[in-house]
């Protein structure tokens, strides 16, 4: 949000899910949702659709005493932290070595019988999601064809001109059924087909968007944006199209073990009037008032020119203010010389 919408206010998030103008769901990654989303979501939910749906059934199946004693702590005594859980099975927690209650409130949040009240402090508070939306009724949630198409519709605006394989990665939706759906809006007409020079396959663009692609076609739409992405963003969260349509070779390696990483742990890429040119690393100090640059890497053939880092030093400082972390240090780039143009325009 903070790349498009610049130094907004985080607690308008947890403030508009306490409203239940937005919703918590699993999208193409753990996302807030509007709230009028919540009909397409609900009727995945129920076929069994979304994602990870097909594990956390049969976990929960496997699991059915815990789950039900959950679900009765829950309705007896209301609303739930994973931290107001004791670990007792002796195993240290990781990534993924959740304990059983916190597998269990993921699982039955997964499949809708929970969902999320609130935050505290970043913690997620589950509920019954017949408290969290007490009028709602399963009867209003459309049949899994409209949920589809729905979703489809939204990727193929979202996107701006697409093959059928980004279409199906921007909700993670199957790419057999995905194809399937997109080939019938093709044939009534609520998607229009294209082709790119270059490219194999056609791309599909939605009617709204068809005044953008002609401008683009004509080589008149310049992008004049510099700013930072998160690697949750849907510019690169797909990897497959950020690499065929940037060129850009993107991983988060927060997963990946340190000895291991080639860029840093949270690299965010450098978005540059419509080009990915590079990735910094940075970790914000915010009780010393330090934003720390650890690594900053532009890409190959990118030209580190005065123009570049004013645009960059100018973005990686709203940035750092919005962290409260205003005191901005460069500790290593790459190209060398770089890292010192834009310390010096920061200075400036």
């Amino acid at each position: 949000m903070w790349s498009r919408l610049g130094a907004y206010a985080p607690h308008w998030l947890t403030d508009l899910l306490a409203e239940r103008a937005i919703f918590e769901y699993w999208s193409h990654e753990a996302c807030f949702l509007p709230i009028e989303d919540y009909p397409v979501y609900r009727s995945l939910m129920l076929a069994g659709k979304t994602r990870s749906n097909a594990y956390a059934r049969r976990w929960l199946q496997e699991n059915q005493e815990i789950a039900t004693a959950l679900i009765d702590h829950i309705r007896a005594n209301g609303t739930v932290r994973s931290a107001d859980f004791t670990r007792n099975d002796g195993a240290t927690g990781g990534w993924w070595n959740w304990k059983v209650e916190k597998m269990a409130l993921e699982m039955l949040f997964i499949v809708g019988d929970l969902m999320i009240d609130r935050r505290e402090n970043f913690q997620r508070v589950y509920d019954l999601r017949e408290r969290v939306l007490p009028e709602w009724n399963d009867d209003r949630a459309p049949d899994v064809a409209a949920a589809q198409r729905t979703l489809t519709l939204a990727a193929a605006q979202a996107l701006g001109a697409a093959p059928t394989r980004w279409l199906a990665d921007y909700f993670r939706t199957s790419k057999a059924e995905t194809a399937r759906i997109v080939a019938a809006l093709a044939a009534e007409g609520a998607l229009m087909t294209a082709r790119v020079e270059g490219w194999r396959d056609p791309v599909y663009i939605h009617p709204d968007n068809l005044p953008l692609a002609r401008t683009a076609a004509a080589g008149a739409l310049r992008s004049t944006v510099t700013t930072l992405l998160s690697p949750f963003d849907p510019v690169v969260w797909d990897r497959w199209r950020t690499l065929e349509l940037f060129g850009f070779d993107y991983r988060i390696e927060c997963y990946t073990p340190a000895p291991k990483r080639r860029y840093g742990y949270f690299t965010l890429p450098i978005l540059h009037r419509g080009a990915l040119v590079g990735r910094l690393d940075p970790k914000a100090h915010r009780k010393d008032g330090v934003f720390e640059v650890r690594a900053l890497y532009l890409e190959p053939g990118v030209e580190p020119d005065d123009e570049l880092a004013t645009n960059l030093a100018t973005a990686v400082r709203a940035c750092a203010a919005w962290h409260g972390a205003p005191d901005v240090i460069i500790r290593f780039c790459d190209p060398p010389g770089f890292g010192g143009l834009v310390m010096h325009t920061l200075r400036t």
